[in-house]
């Protein structure tokens, strides 16, 4: 007694294979992280072009890069 197999194989069946760029979702997924780096770009221009220069006024210490503003008047020199 013989048994009829029925076996598929891969070359049986077409796949329609498109290459990555083709396709919706990597396009989806790169979107978000690259948004953000052109986010990240503009405000650092405009940061730059618009505030880079800028004197500090108004009580205003700078240290550093660290600007701190006293709430009172800065702090008298005791002379010895």
């Amino acid at each position: 007694m013989q048994r009829a197999s029925t076996v598929v194989t891969l070359a049986s069946t077409p796949l329609s294979v498109t290459p990555w760029w083709r396709e919706r979702w990597p396009w989806l997924l790169m979107a978000g992280p690259a948004l953000a780096i052109v986010g990240c770009v503009i405000t650092i221009t405009l940061a730059l072009s618009n505030f880079g220069d800028q004197a500090i006024t108004e009580g205003g210490m700078k240290r550093g890069l660290v600007v701190e503003q006293h709430a009172g008047p800065p702090p008298a020199t005791q002379a010895r």
